[in-house]
Formats: C-alpha cells, structure tokens, sequence
C-alpha cells in the first residue's frame, strides 16, 4: 500500500473519540429499529426515516438514502436487517463528494500552485480562526512557508485572535489596523508570500459585515485584487462550519454559496455533539466536498476528510463493506 493511502493507528482512534457521540446517537438508534426483525418492511425503513432526519443528515438526504435502499430491495429481491448495515455504508459513502486530497498525504498542497492561496470564509463563532491557525500549523510541520492574512478587518478581536495563532505556530502575519481595506490586506499579504517564496498563503475574512457593504461584493473584491498577482487566486475557498449547530450548518453554507464560490468545507466541533449527520447531509445537498473536520481541540484534531474512513468510523470496524 502506497504510503499516501495509510490512515495511521492514532488518527483513526482520534476520528473514532471524536465522532462517538454520533455514532452513539445514530448508528446506535438504528440498530436498535433493525433489533429483533428479520427483513427489511416499511416500518424498518419509516423508523430508519425518523432517525436519520432527527440526526440531522437532511429531509431531502433521508429521502434519497432510503429511495436507494427501496431501489436495492426491489432489485435484489431480498435484503435482510443483517445486510442493511453495509448497504447503509454504501450508500452514506456514496452521497459524500470526492474531494482532492483524499489520496494525497496529509496537508500536501498540489503541484504547480506556488503559493497556494486559501480564503476562509464563516461566520463568527464556527471555529474559523482556530481552524486556520490548525491549517497553518498543519502546513507548516510539512516544511511549508505559511503567510496568514488578517482580512476580518471589521472586528479587532478577528486580527488579535489570528495574531495569537500566528504567534503560537509561529507562521507569518500580515495585518492592518482596524477597518482597513480587506482587499488591501489580501493584497499585501499575497505580494509578501510571494517575495519570501512561500507556499501557503491562507486570508482569513469576514463573516459578516458592520456597513452597508455587500457581502458578495466584498469578497468579490478581495478574489480580484489576489488575481492581479497571481491569475489563479484563490486556489481554494473554504467554508468553516460548526457541526454542532446542525441546521443552521445547512443555512450557512446555503447563504455563503450565494455570496460566493465555495470549493471545500471545513466541518468543526464534531466532537461535542451528536449531530455529525449534517456532514452527509451538507456534502449531498451542496455537491461540495468536505475537505477537513474538526473533532478536538488539540491541533492534531483537525483532519483531512477521507469520507471511507468517516463512515468506518461511525459504523465501527466489525461492518464490512
């Protein structure tokens, strides 16, 4: 096995600590609807229903997850509570969006983006600042030069809190007082990682904004002054959500998909809750891949996504595939 496709021993019991909650609310559930029955009817399949929506994958993702099951009885003619499991598997895995990195090894970036350029968007409050000081500390233990960009001009806090995340993976910052142009900060912050040869350069901005500033339009101008240095910038936008807040997840990422092009999603806080089904349902319904999660607050607790490994973890090792 190549060593790109290896999920080491640790990582794998960090992804099971920190989606036990789910698993437990979940998965646990549905075996207790399939306990005692010995094939699949309809009220099996209106039970497994009621726990997938109320576990927050999604009416339209239960809808679809239980369709296929239907499409899969109908066609094999029997499938037993036994095999319902691994058609679950199947199926949940099917409904996650490939990303780009999952045969990579961790927190490579691909060739021929030099720097690699990342801006985060989020509302406040989801974990979007601790989720680039991860990234950046993440990149930087592979032997990257890392710039930050303190584009959240419109809350002191936002560029204190980047500051300190700087100053604790010791990566670079570049920032401007208070109020101060986002665009402008992008800008600067992308000329400097070019001039020092940098490989990462991740812009944190705002979630919302104090003015009368569009959003879209804001961050509409920040990806145009980056495209004047760098034609290809940003190389990825990435959404932060909290995946404790369950459906207001999917308002968010619904609102940020209007204000501007969402490539990757970062799903936070998944190990205090039990509502890890929303990155099912959010992977479905946007067709964005899910490109990191966030189950701890260690800096090792934040993952890249490989979606086999997210539904192993939920199912357990004793489920085959």
């Amino acid at each position: 096995m190549s060593v790109f496709n290896i999920f080491s021993k640790d990582k794998k019991e960090n992804l099971e600590k920190g989606l036990s909650k789910t698993k437990e609310n979940v998965f646990s559930k549905i075996s207790r609807v399939i306990s005692g029955k010995a094939k699949i009817d309809d009220e099996i399949l209106d039970n497994l229903e009621e726990v997938l929506v109320t576990s927050d994958v999604g009416v339209e993702t239960t809808l679809k997850i239980i369709e296929r099951i239907e499409k899969r009885i109908a066609k094999e003619k029997y499938v037993d509570t036994n095999e319902l499991t691994s058609v679950l598997r199947e199926e949940i895995a099917g409904m996650l969006a490939d990303n780009d990195v999952e045969e990579l090894e961790d927190f490579e970036i691909p060739e021929g983006k030099k720097p690699y350029v990342i801006m985060v968007v989020g509302v406040n409050g989801v974990g979007k600042t601790t989720t680039i000081g991860k990234l950046a500390y993440h990149f930087k233990k592979t032997g990257k030069k890392v710039f930050l960009g303190a584009a959240d001009t419109f809350r002191a806090a936002a560029v204190e809190q980047l500051t300190i995340w700087s100053e604790r993976v010791n990566v670079n910052i570049v920032k401007q007082k208070m109020g101060s142009d986002p665009a402008s900060v992008a800008y600067d912050t992308l000329a400097s990682a070019i001039t020092n040869d940098a490989e990462v350069v991740i812009i944190d901005t705002a979630g919302r904004l104090h003015n009368k500033v569009n959003l879209m339009n804001e961050l509409t101008k920040i990806k145009n002054v980056m495209k004047k240095l760098l034609p290809d910038a940003p190389h990825e936008v990435l959404l932060v959500l909290d995946g404790s807040t369950g459906q207001n997840a999917y308002n968010q990422a619904k609102e940020f998909s209007k204000a501007t092009e969402i490539t990757a999603l970062a799903i936070t806080k998944l190990d205090g809750t039990a509502k890890g089904g929303v990155v099912i349902g959010i992977s479905d319904q946007f067709q964005i891949p899910v490109k990191y999660i966030g189950i701890g607050e260690g800096l090792e607790d934040l993952q890249i996504f490989r979606k086999k490994e997210f539904v192993d973890s939920l199912f357990g090792d004793n489920s085959k595939k």
